[in-house]
């Protein structure tokens, strides 16, 4: 997207005007043995996308998260696994060609529409400009895409980008049939721009239930540069979108510093697209769209994360505990100060991406648990942490009194080396009072 500066901006999250659709409500079930009969032959799971955050040099105290809502909830369901192309006797995928209409009509049934509402802070005209005034607070509202590739015994799963499920105080998906029911973030990992969230089946209809069903997965190995390609999402948040073009080329960096590489195609991915399917004619998964690169001089040059390089990672976060957000008197505090290391920094002074820690606050969880200034946390309970935000953003998921892993970097001899320490987490409340 264009700023008004007509730069190109690598993420942007697309506000839809229009009124939110209220989540629906659990329908009575009359014969939900038989819906879930088909629902272990299709599967589920969904992905969605827009958005990124924070700040270089931000800081705050305590890393204190407080949100509404209910308790953790954890899973125990089964094994979720994706739904992979049978492969031949010479090695490729067994399929073959479809028309553009046939692949929209199949595909279609796994793509749903995801609706992020958050609560933001925005400045207004005197502090943007550095005259005072204070920064207020407003609802904002995103749009993004999900694909729908599996489920368990609980849950139908979805994935997405990360950068469009980032920072939600509500999520809500559509599925194909017109129906809207709230998600709950199942995992997520900013590095590769994913998420996966999760639909209680309990919650689902059985006329939702029959009208979905998983995608199956294809192989983005086998793809080559001038093979045609489809694109369907949620496009400026308008309703689902099909667009087709081809595979303009293979393993593109793009520069945001990381070293994720892209399937890039001249097929139209514009806001809300994110986290929507990229698809050979075969209508089989190939990629996960990501990102335009757009500029007053650049036409057709989407982006998709190739889906066999991603594979792995996507099976481990669909059967990672889900979380809710704790309510406000369970929130917990780490209990640091801390500031951004960002592409730019890292690349500048040779410092891992994270969060810096400046300051520890005495006697708090991170104390006890031997963080120091100068370490970077890097991680959180598995979750990568590349930013404040980021930190800011698991921590919603966690109550005061949880014993958590937090991955941080330290330097050693010039070098920076990885380790990581169990701590458990403080009341955000009590350590609140304490620091006043």
């Amino acid at each position: 997207m264009y700023n008004e500066n007509g730069n190109y901006e690598y993420y942007q999250m697309n506000q839809v005007p229009q009124e939110p659709q209220e989540p629906q409500q659990p329908k009575e079930k009359k014969d939900y043995t038989r819906a879930k009969k088909l629902a272990k032959k299709v599967g589920a799971l969904v992905l969605a996308g827009v958005l990124v955050g924070g700040s270089a040099g931000l800081a705050f105290q305590g890393v204190t998260y407080a949100a509404g809502g209910s308790e953790n909830e954890k899973s125990t369901s089964s094994t979720a696994t994706l739904q992979t192309a049978a492969p031949v006797s010479d090695g490729t995928i067994n399929s073959e060609s479809l028309d553009v209409s046939d692949i929209a009509d199949s595909v279609m049934p796994s793509i749903v529409a995801i609706t992020n509402q958050s609560v933001q802070e925005v400045q207004d005209y005197f502090s943007m400009f550095g005259m005072g005034g204070i920064p207020q607070e407003e609802e904002v509202e995103s749009a993004g895409s999900g694909i729908i590739v599996g489920q368990n015994d609980e849950e139908l799963l979805i994935v997405s980008n990360n950068h469009v499920v980032e920072g939600a105080d509500t999520l809500s998906v559509c599925f194909n049939d017109g129906n809207v029911y709230e998600a709950s973030i199942k995992g997520t990992d900013s590095d590769r721009d994913l998420a996966v969230i999760a639909v209680k089946l309990s919650d689902i209809s059985d006329d939702t239930m029959v009208s979905v069903k998983a995608i199956q997965i294809g192989s983005s190995d086998d793809l080559k540069v001038g093979e045609q390609v489809v694109a369907i999402g949620n496009a400026l948040g308008y309703g689902q979108s099909v667009t087709t073009g081809i595979v303009s080329a293979l393993d593109r960096t793009l520069e945001d510093g990381s070293d994720a590489t892209f399937i890039q195609t001249d097929a139209a991915i514009n806001p809300g697209n994110s986290g929507g399917a990229l698809l050979n004619m075969q209508g089989q998964l190939i990629g996960i769209n990501s990102a335009k690169y757009a500029s007053t001089e650049v036409e057709g040059m989407g982006y998709a994360i190739p889906v066999s390089e991603v594979q792995e990672q996507l099976e481990n976060l669909m059967n990672r505990t889900t979380r809710e957000k704790v309510e406000e008197s369970k929130s917990a505090s780490l209990g640091v100060s801390v500031q951004d290391v960002d592409s730019q920094v890292s690349e500048m002074y040779g410092l891992p991406e994270g969060a810096y820690v400046a300051e520890v606050t005495k006697g708090s969880a991170a104390e006890r648990a031997g963080l120091k200034e100068g370490y970077i946390i890097t991680g959180f309970d598995g979750e990568s942490v590349n930013s404040v935000s980021d930190l800011q953003n698991l921590m919603q998921y966690y109550a005061a009194g949880e014993e958590v892993e937090v991955t941080y970097q330290v330097s050693d001899g010039g070098q920076y080396k990885e380790q990581k320490v169990t701590v458990t987490l403080d009341q955000a409340q009590a350590q609140t009072e304490e620091n006043r």
